[in-house]
């Protein structure tokens, strides 16, 4: 019997010890569960955060302009006097050879009338001696036949022949003052006709600075009385700085708003940069022109506009905040990496490569030496040493790394010219319209649960505000672009709540992630 009990109680004693390793076992899984569908990470409240997205992006270059006509002239008076009659106003339209202003022309019609009197006498007088020179004529022969048959003397002969030499000769002196009177007569008939003052093209008359009744002096220099102006294209006469000259190049696409029209865009083409540049309180600026359609007449003369110079753009691209993108620094004695672009190098280089990075760098120093003993490429190298190129960039090697590197390729090879350097062309001025070059860089992307993870992404197009994503992340996804601003801002340089500073997402400098943030680094 006490078998028994003791086997009972064995057996209780089992069956509590199994229920409580169950329901142990049971509590372990739903905290499993729990955590691992309802767990969030406590710390992703304070990220600031922005989705993955597809969107136009523009790299810009922007600058202030003001419009003018592409043709207009200023019409002046060539003539002195009164301003007697203003036949146009201000915006209306003119067509060639329309009157266009009246100047006092008594002065002017007495002079004329003056000339044309003395032309008239002065003709009178050409006939007068047209009949004097016959009557010359008819003595000389006269007396030539009195001196055939003695009848007369020689000296009377002499007098005749003189007298008809002097006639002719009073001849065409008069003639020549006629053809002088004639001259005048014309120069006075042009004063008279400037009186009156004609369109000289099509337009619209813009701007009229002499008034009715006005006396203009044309002695010293011609007075403006208006403008008229083709306003159907119109010229953006733009100032761009000359940090930004550089990126601008003629045929880009360019377009700009103007202070009265912000929500409308009107597109261009880049026509050219005068190369002088103008000085203003010690900046300078040079002047970027291009013309646009205006038959619409919506664009007036002198509006003030903000332009914007497309140097690269892509369209329905994955868009990210540019504070959300980090450039990961090399580690103390880590070898560079090689820029992007090369096949051999990018993203899918060899992994060999990368992991022996350091003895490759000692192989390739072995492999110089060796080939500075054979001959002929000795030969290339002293070559190549003559010219002002290579040598500037040699220097450039010398001074920077990522600018000039061997590749692993073929400086594991020690003959021939396998075993010289490749050296990367030096980066100078970025090229308008050109594509961006692509980027690596590095961002922090949160999971539905708030856990972060550093991914790669290769990055394109970036306008400061917002990077284009070539590679690394989906449309949807969620990066880090920030952390807010938990600390209270102090009294001296402390930015309120809500703000970023300068170099945050909220800043200048920043890349659009909101107030109140601070980059992520």
């Amino acid at each position: 019997m006490s078998k028994l009990l003791t086997s009972i109680g064995e057996f209780f004693s089992l069956w509590r010890f199994s229920r409580i390793v169950f329901l142990i076992v049971a509590i372990l899984v739903a905290i499993g569960i729990w955590k691992f569908f309802f767990s969030h990470n406590k710390d992703a409240e304070n990220y600031l955060t922005a989705t993955v997205e597809h969107r136009d992006i523009q790299n810009l270059v922007t600058a202030t302009g003001i419009l003018q006509p592409r043709e207009y002239v200023d019409v002046g008076a060539q003539v002195s006097g009164q301003l007697k009659k203003l036949h146009v106003v201000v915006g209306q339209q003119v067509k060639a050879g329309d009157l266009l202003a009246e100047i006092d022309a008594t002065v002017y019609r007495a002079k004329v009338d003056g000339i044309r009197a003395q032309l008239e006498n002065q003709r009178a007088q050409l006939g007068d001696k047209q009949a004097q020179l016959v009557l010359a004529k008819i003595r000389v022969e006269r007396q030539q036949n009195l001196f055939k048959d003695d009848a007369t003397t020689k000296e009377s002969l002499q007098t005749a022949e003189a007298s008809y030499q002097s006639s002719g000769s009073l001849l065409k002196a008069l003639q020549a003052q006629i053809q002088q009177t004639e001259s005048s007569l014309r120069a006075e008939e042009a004063n008279l006709a400037y009186a009156r003052i004609y369109a000289p093209m099509n337009g619209t008359v813009v701007t009229i600075t002499s008034r009715q009744g006005q006396t203009l002096n044309a002695n010293q220099q011609a007075p403006t009385i208006m403008r008229i102006a083709d306003l159907s294209t119109m010229t953006v006469q733009t100032q761009v700085s000359e940090a930004d000259i550089g990126k601008l190049q003629v045929g880009m696409p360019v377009y700009f708003t103007t202070l009265g029209g912000q929500d409308y865009r009107w597109y261009s083409k880049l026509d050219r940069v005068e190369p002088t540049p103008v000085v203003t309180n010690n900046v300078v600026l040079y002047n970027a022109l291009f013309d646009v359609p205006n038959d619409s007449k919506v664009l007036m003369t002198q509006m003030s506009t903000q332009v914007f110079f497309i140097a690269s753009q892509a369209k329905n691209a994955l868009v990210i905040p540019a504070s959300a993108v980090n450039f990961k620094p090399r580690k103390p004695g880590e070898a560079p990496e090689n820029k992007w672009g090369d096949k051999s190098n990018g993203p899918d280089r060899n992994k060999k490569s990368e992991q022996n990075g350091d003895s490759d760098k000692n192989k390739s120093a072995s492999s110089e030496k060796e080939v500075a003993d054979k001959k002929d490429i000795a030969k290339e190298d002293s070559a190549k040493e003559n010219s002002a190129k290579e040598r500037a960039g040699k220097k450039e090697f010398a001074t920077n790394e990522q600018s000039n590197h061997l590749s692993s390729a073929d400086t594991n090879s020690g003959a021939g010219d396998e075993g010289r350097r490749k050296r990367w062309p030096r980066k100078g001025l970025p090229v308008a319209g050109a594509e961006a070059k692509p980027t690596p860089a590095v961002v922090q992307v949160m999971d539905a649960k708030g856990n972060l993870t550093e991914r790669n992404v290769v990055i394109g197009i970036s306008n400061r505000v917002q990077v284009q994503v070539l590679e690394g992340l989906q449309e949807g996804e969620i990066v880090v672009s920030g952390m807010r601003q938990l600390d209270k801002p102090n009294a001296a340089g402390g930015a309120p709540m809500g703000q970023g500073g300068p170099g945050g997402p909220g800043g200048p400098g920043g890349g659009g992630a909101g107030g109140g943030a601070r980059q992520m680094r």
